[in-house]
């Protein structure tokens, strides 16, 4: 089964990755773009058959390793 973890600073965060790519756009006169924010997915295919319990896993790892609980933010999402 597929698991997919979206991570993302918090809001409030400082993001210099996203203001530099904002700045960025800005300079290849993409004027409409008012924020950037940079995050990362993570794919994980696991053995478990149910999606509940693929995803209970999956929020685990995230809070024990994947994510930085103090500044970041997740998602799961079960693909199949």
């Amino acid at each position: 089964m597929k698991v997919r973890l979206i991570i993302m600073l918090k809001q409030g965060v400082l993001d210099p990755q996203g203001k530099a790519i904002n700045h960025a756009l800005h300079n290849l006169s993409f004027q409409e773009v008012q924020d950037v924010r940079v995050g990362r997915v993570v794919d994980l295919e696991v053995s478990e058959t149910s999606p509940e319990k693929a995803k209970v896993r999956a929020t685990e790892m995230a809070q024990q390793l994947l994510a930085n609980g103090v500044i970041e933010d997740f998602q799961v999402e079960v693909m199949a």
